[in-house]
C-alpha cells in the first residue's frame, strides 16, 4: 500500500541555502503577530540606543567632573550625573521586563498557530498520506521543529535587532569620536564574522544530520512503545535495544562534534577581543600623549571595543540559528502545504438521500507503486444486501472497502451509490453515512458515553443507552461502577478487547449509517465474547447494505451474499449453502477452518 516512488519524509534532504520563500510562509502564518514584533523591534532598538550611550556617560565624567573635582557646584553635577545615571538604568531595568513579556507571547503564540494549522491539515489529509508517513516523523514536526521556530523567531529578533542597532551606535560613536582609531577598532570585525560563519556552517550541518537522526529515533520510540507488548512476546529486546543503541550512537556523534566546534569558537572570539582591546588601548594610548584624544575618549572606545564583540558574535549566531531552524520552518511548511489527493468537487453535493446501493463499474486502481489491484473491475451490491468478502491476505479485500469509504479513489472507471457517481457528493456526505467497525477497535481517552457519542456527536443520553442496548454493550456498561461514566483509559486501555468492540458497535449504531463496514470485526474477541459481538453485529446489520471482512467464516453463514476474492477479481458469489454445494474455493477454505477449529477444541479439552 504504500508508494515506493515517494522519498519517506524523514530521509529527505532539504535545502541548505537561505531560503527566503520558506520563512516568509512561516512569518505568514503568524501576521497576527506583526503588531507585537514591530513593538519588539522599536523596544530593542531603544535598548541598544541606551546602552551604546552609556560609555558616552563614562567619556562625559572623566573629561568634565573629574577635573572640576573639589570645586565649587561639583556636587550638584554629580549629583545630577547620577541622577541620570540612574533613570537610565530604570529605563533599562523597564525595557527588559518588557521585551521579555513581549518575545515570551510571540514565542507561545507562534508555536501554537503552527501546531493549531499543522493539527488542522492533518484532519482534511487523505489516508494515503498517513499510508507513507511515519507516526514519529509527524509527531516531531508537530512538537519538536514547532517549538523550534518559535524559540528561534522570538528570540532571534531580539538578538538580531539588537545586535545589529547597538553595532551601529557604537560605529557611529567610535567614527564620530576618532575616525582613524575607529576604524582600527572596526577593522578586527570581518575577522570575528568570517571566523563565526565558518564554525557556525559546520556546527550547522552537524545540526542538520542530529535532526534527521532524531525524526528516525523518534520513530523508532514511537514503535517501541506502540508495539511493547509484541516485542515482549517475541522475544526482540535484545535486538531493539541494539538498534535503538545505533540510532542514538549516531545522533549522539553530530551532537558531540557540534559541541567540539562550540567549544573551539568561545576561546577564538575571546582572543579576538582581547587581542583588539589590547591593540585600540596602545593607539589610543599614543594619541593621548599626542593630545588627539582625551582620557574619556580612549575609556569610551576600550569599552566600545569590548562591547562590539559580543553584539557582533550575536548577530551571527542569530543567523547560523535561522540556518539551522530553516530545515524544521520547511519540513513545517511543507506539512502545513500538504494538499489532499482526494478532493471534493467545487459542486459537489453536501445533501441527499442514501438508500445503499453500491455499484462497482470498469474500477481501476492500484496504489502508486505500479502494481494493479483492480483492473476493470465490476460489481453490484443491492441497497440492504449483507456482502462478506472473503479471500487470502492480498487478495483485495482491504482495497475494496477503502474504495467504497473514499479513503482512495479509482484511478479510472466510477463507484456509484444510488446510481451517482460518489464525487459529485462530499466526503463528509459519504462518510456521515458510514458505519466503520476496525478488527482492532479504537476508543479515544474519555468516558464510555463520549466514545459512544463520537459516533454522533449531538446524540441524547437516551440515544446513546439504545445503542449501547443495540450493540450489546449495556449489560457490561451496567455492571461497572460508573456505568457510562467509566473512563476507558488511552486507547480504551482499561476495557477488554471485546468491551472496546461492543462499544465500537454501539458508536457506529448511534449514527444510524446506511452503509456498514465490519473489518473482521470478531477476530479479536475470544469466543465468548464473539458470540455478543455476532449477535450485535446481526442487529446492527438489519436493513442496511453492509459489507464484512471475516476472517472466521463462521461468522458470515447468514450473509446474504458472499464475495471469494483473489488478485482483485470475484472468483465465487454465492451465499454460503450455494457456495458449499459448488464445492469450489470457499468450500475448501471453510471445511480447512473448521477442522482446524475443531482440532483447537480437542486439543483444549484434552
Amino acid at each position: 500500500m504504500s508508494d515506493t516512488t515517494t522519498q519517506r519524509p524523514e530521509e529527505q534532504v532539504f535545502s541548505s541555502r537561505f531560503n527566503g520563500h520558506t520563512w516568509m510562509q512561516i512569518l505568514r502564518y503568524g501576521k497576527m503577530l506583526y503588531p507585537r514584533i514591530g513593538l519588539l523591534c522599536l523596544c530593542m532598538i531603544v535598548m541598544a540606543a541606551l546602552e551604546s550611550y552609556v560609555p558616552q556617560m563614562t567619556r562625559y565624567a572623566v573629561d568634565t567632573l573629574v577635573p572640576i573635582l573639589g570645586k565649587e557646584g561639583i556636587e550638584a553635577r554629580i549629583a545630577l550625573f547620577l541622577g541620570k545615571f540612574a533613570g537610565l538604568a530604570l529605563v533599562q531595568g523597564s525595557l527588559i521586563w518588557f521585551f521579555i513579556l513581549v518575545a515570551g507571547s510571540i514565542e507561545v503564540r507562534i508555536v501554537h498557530n503552527l501546531r493549531e494549522r499543522g493539527f488542522a491539515r492533518l484532519q482534511e489529509l487523505s489516508f494515503s498520506y498517513y499510508d507513507r508517513t511515519p507516526a514519529g516523523w509527524i509527531i516531531s514536526r508537530m512538537t519538536s521543529d514547532a517549538q523550534k521556530l518559535g524559540d528561534t523567531i522570538a528570540w532571534g529578533i531580539v538578538d538580531l535587532v539588537w545586535g545589529t542597532a547597538i553595532m551601529v551606535s557604537i560605529s557611529v560613536y567610535m567614527l564620530v569620536m576618532n575616525w582613524r582609531l575607529g576604524l582600527f577598532a572596526l577593522a578586527f570585525m570581518p575577522v570575528l564574522l568570517a571566523a563565526t560563519i565558518w564554525f557556525q556552517m559546520r556546527i550547522l550541518q552537524n545540526q542538520r544530520k542530529a535532526r534527521r537522526a532524531n525524526s528516525l529515533l523518534t520513530g523508532m520510540f514511537s514503535e517501541g512503545l506502540q508495539g511493547a507488548r509484541t516485542s515482549k512476546t517475541l522475544v526482540l529486546e535484545s535486538g531493539n535495544k541494539a538498534e535503538f543503541a545505533e540510532e542514538s550512537g549516531r545522533l549522539r556523534g553530530f551532537a558531540v562534534r557540534a559541541a567540539r566546534l562550540s567549544a573551539l569558537y568561545m576561546p577564538l572570539v575571546i582572543l579576538l577581543a582581547s587581542s583588539g582591546t589590547a591593540l585600540v588601548l596602545g593607539a589610543g594610548g599614543r594619541l593621548v600623549m599626542d593630545g588627539l584624544l582625551s582620557y574619556g575618549e580612549l575609556i569610551a572606545f576600550i569599552a566600545y571595543t569590548m562591547m562590539i564583540f559580543d553584539p557582533a558574535r550575536e548577530v551571527a549566531r542569530v543567523l547560523s540559528e535561522f540556518q539551522a531552524a530553516q530545515a524544521s520552518a520547511e519540513r513545517l511548511v511543507s506539512l502545513i502545504e500538504t494538499e489532499p489527493e482526494i478532493v471534493d468537487l467545487p459542486n459537489a453535493r453536501a445533501e441527499g438521500s442514501f438508500s445503499g446501493e453500491i455499484r462497482f463499474d470498469n474500477v481501476s486502481f492500484e496504489y502508486g507503486d505500479g502494481t494493479w489491484i483492480f483492473r476493470d473491475f465490476s460489481l453490484v451490491i443491492p441497497a440492504g444486501q449483507t456482502v462478506a468478502l472473503v479471500g487470502e491476505t492480498g487478495s483485495g479485500k482491504s482495497t475494496f472497502v477503502n474504495l467504497i469509504c473514499r479513503f482512495y479513489e479509482p484511478v479510472s472507471g466510477r463507484i456509484l451509490v444510488d446510481g451517482t457517481d460518489y464525487r459529485e457528493y462530499t466526503q463528509n456526505w459519504l462518510h456521515r453515512k458510514l458505519g466503520y467497525v476496525l478488527q482492532t477497535p479504537q476508543l479515544f481517552s474519555g468516558t464510555i458515553r463520549e466514545n459512544i457519542r463520537y459516533g454522533r456527536l449531538d446524540a441524547t443520553d437516551e440515544e446513546i443507552e439504545d445503542a449501547a442496548r443495540g450493540a450489546n454493550a449495556l449489560g457490561f456498561i451496567r455492571e461497572l461502577e460508573f456505568g457510562f461514566d467509566t473512563r476507558v483509559g488511552e486507547g480504551g486501555a482499561l476495557l477488554s478487547t471485546g468491551q472496546k468492540q461492543l462499544i465500537s458497535l454501539a458508536r457506529a449504531l448511534v449514527c444510524n449509517p446506511a452503509l456498514m463496514i465490519l473489518d473482521e470485526a470478531t477476530s479479536s474477541v475470544d469466543t465468548e465474547t464473539e458470540v455478543l459481538v455476532q449477535d450485535a453485529i446481526n442487529t446492527v446489520l438489519k436493513g442496511r447494505t453492509s459489507i464484512v471482512i471475516a476472517h472466521r467464516l463462521s461468522t458470515i453463514r447468514n450473509a446474504d451474499r458472499i464475495l471469494v476474492m483473489e488478485d482483485g477479481e470475484v472468483l465465487e458469489d454465492g451465499s454460503h449453502d450455494e457456495l458449499m454445494a459448488a464445492r469450489g474455493r470457499y468450500h475448501s477454505l471453510y471445511t480447512r477452518q473448521f477442522l482446524d477449529e475443531s482440532l483447537d477444541v480437542s486439543v483444549q479439552t484434552d
